[in-house]
C-alpha cells in the first residue's frame, strides 16, 4: 500500500513568546492562531499546488535549552543574502554556497532554535547525483 505523506507542521520551543511572534512575523510568517503566551501558529505564504505549511510555537521555561545538535528547520526563499538583508537579521554566518550546490545560512530565533535560510533552487530536488 501507498501512501500519500506531507509535512503537516513543526513545532518549537519558545521562551519569551511575544519576542518570538514578532521574529517569525519579521520572516512573514501570519499568524493564524494565537493563545500566548501557551501556544501559537504561523502559517507559511502560501507554495505552488498546495497548501501551506505551518509553524507552532509552545511555550517552554526559562531555563530550557534548544541544543546544538537539536532540530534544524530549512526555510527556502529565491535569494539568502536580499531575503536576510530585508528582513534586516543578521546571520550567524555569510550566505554561502555549498558543495551540495544549495546557498545557506543559519540563523537563531530567540529561544535558539536554529533556521537555516536556504535556497536549493533546481538541486534541490534534482541535484546532478539524484537517483
Amino acid at each position: 500500500m501507498t501512501h500519500n505523506i506531507r509535512l503537516n507542521q513543526v513545532t518549537l520551543g519558545a521562551k519569551d513568546m511575544a519576542t518570538s511572534i514578532a521574529f517569525y512575523q519579521k520572516l512573514g510568517l501570519t499568524l493564524i492562531v494565537d493563545s500566548a503566551p501557551r501556544y501559537v501558529r504561523f502559517e507559511f505564504p502560501q507554495g505552488e499546488n498546495a497548501d501551506p505549511s505551518t509553524l507552532s510555537l509552545h511555550g517552554v521555561a526559562d531555563d530550557w535549552k534548544a541544543w546544538d545538535d537539536g532540530p534544524l528547520i530549512y526555510f527556502e526563499v529565491d535569494d539568502v543574502a536580499a531575503f536576510l538583508n530585508d528582513v534586516g537579521i543578521a546571520p550567524m554566518t555569510k550566505p554561502e554556497l555549498k558543495s551540495y550546490l544549495w546557498t545557506e545560512a543559519d540563523i537563531l530565533d530567540p529561544s535558539g532554535n536554529r533556521i537555516r535560510i536556504f535556497n536549493g533552487g533546481e538541486n534541490r530536488r534534482f541535484p546532478p547525483w539524484r537517483i
